[in-house]
């Protein structure tokens, strides 16, 4: 039995001996590795920085030329001279300027015509600073993964990937710059919103901005900068033939005005009129000329009141802590410090941090269910909050008003509406401030 095993194991060492000697006499030599490369050369190898303008000539579509201005700008220039989008273009300006091939069909292609390259059924011109070369793309290959490829003054014929072509292969409105508002909307400075009846400006400093007309009233700044990035995202819809040219105009001029907006940068200002016909929206700009369908978020956005766009905070301090808190219920006086990590009462006892948060958050919390315009009467609760290192002092007074509360800020003309369920909460949580468990 032992003698057997011994026997087969040196069989076993035999077989393996032998496939290792095979194996490295009949490995790939260097030349044949390099060979296997240059089986699938580059078809086309450019510096896309040195394209200066490319023409694109689909068979079943008008020519496209583009043409890089004096600044380095992309502009479209035919078949009519329009904004060009940047960022599309220079991508296809990347994808045709390094063009590899899947391999090498033909050293030397007899006749063009069969696979689709005579006349081509994709032509891209391309003018570079040193020179000009037209990559020349035909049909699709048995497989349906490839087309076939040339470039025109070279006799080899290749194949490359189906979804480079589709990366060049970029229409009109593919290429064309589609905003409608062409200001960064971090640095929009103003908006001048125009609805029937009813005109509202907005100014920004630094990151807040300011209701100034009708009059100065708090803004929420997440309403209105929801506003302002809404405007300067605004895009032509150019799916179907009615979306722009003739038939825009057309349903323009027959729908109904919704609002204008006005936005203004440190460059100056541009304008957008907005209107609508059953459920589709158009926009005329002052950047562009002719009218566009546009999405109806864009519509939705401008259609707004007044009171959409006030802040119904109660409180300006926000996620940071206040400083101090001073609150007067009747008899009841409550006071809170704020001292590194930790709450201090009015007479230097520490805090309970759970509760001492807890009241924090109910003040944080506290927004108005709608804006009115009387019943502010006798004050219930008065508060004063420090905020911002002593920088920001809210007072604010709150009356009981039927079954509801009615808050005021000082310096402030607006009254707000309170659900008597928030000043219920605000007040327990008052109640329930404890001092800190002795050694905490």
């Amino acid at each position: 039995m032992k003698f057997r095993n011994l026997i087969l194991a040196a069989v076993v060492l035999a077989a393996l001996t032998g496939a290792l000697y095979w194996s490295n006499r009949h490995k790939p030599s260097e030349s044949t590795a390099s060979a296997s490369t240059a089986a699938s050369p580059s078809i086309l190898k450019l510096d896309s920085a040195s394209v200066t303008g490319f023409e694109l000539k689909n068979k079943d579509a008008q020519p496209i030329a583009l043409a890089k201005n004096s600044s380095g700008t992309w502009q479209i220039t035919q078949p009519q001279p329009l904004p060009a989008d940047q960022t599309t273009v220079s991508s296809v300006v990347s994808s045709f300027a390094s063009v590899n091939s899947e391999r090498l069909v033909e050293d030397r292609v007899s006749d063009s015509k069969k696979f689709g390259l005579d006349p081509p059924s994709l032509e891209i011109d391309v003018m570079a600073k040193d020179k000009t070369q037209k990559l020349l793309l035909g049909d699709t290959t048995p497989t349906g993964n490839a087309v076939y490829a040339m470039l025109a003054g070279d006799p080899r014929l290749f194949t490359m990937p189906n979804y480079e072509k589709t990366d060049i292969d970029k229409n009109l409105n593919e290429l064309r710059d589609k905003r409608l508002i062409t200001i960064d909307p971090d640095k929009i400075s103003r908006i001048d919103l125009s609805r029937k009846n009813l005109q509202i400006e907005f100014g920004r400093s630094k990151d807040e901005w300011q209701i100034l007309k009708p009059k100065p009233l708090r803004a929420d700044d997440t309403q209105v900068g929801d506003l302002a990035r809404t405007l300067a995202s605004a895009r032509m819809n150019l799916n179907g033939p009615d979306a722009s040219g003739s038939a825009a105009d057309s349903g323009f001029a027959h729908a109904t005005p919704v609002a204008s907006a006005k936005v203004t940068d440190a460059s100056g200002t541009q304008e957008l009129e907005i209107r609508k016909n059953k459920d589709i929206y158009y926009a005329k700009s002052s950047v562009v000329g002719g009218a566009y369908k546009i999405d109806a978020t864009l519509g939705q956005a401008v259609d707004k009141g007044l009171d959409d766009f006030r802040s119904k905070k109660i409180f300006n301090f926000g996620f940071s802590d206040p400083d101090k808190i001073e609150m007067h219920r009747g008899p009841k006086a409550y006071f809170l410090t704020k001292g590194g990590n930790d709450w201090w009462s009015g007479n230097g006892k520490k805090m309970d941090p759970d509760s001492a948060d807890s009241f924090v958050s109910q003040l944080r919390d506290l927004n108005a269910s709608k804006f009115v315009e009387t019943g502010f009467t006798a004050p219930a609760i008065e508060l004063i909050v420090t905020s911002d290192k002593g920088k920001q002092v809210e007072n604010v007074s709150i009356a009981k008003a039927g079954s509801n509360y009615i808050a005021k800020r000082a310096n402030d003309p607006s009254l707000y509406q309170l659900d008597a369920g928030s000043i219920d909460e605000l007040q327990k949580s008052a109640d329930e401030i404890r001092p800190a468990n002795p050694g905490k």
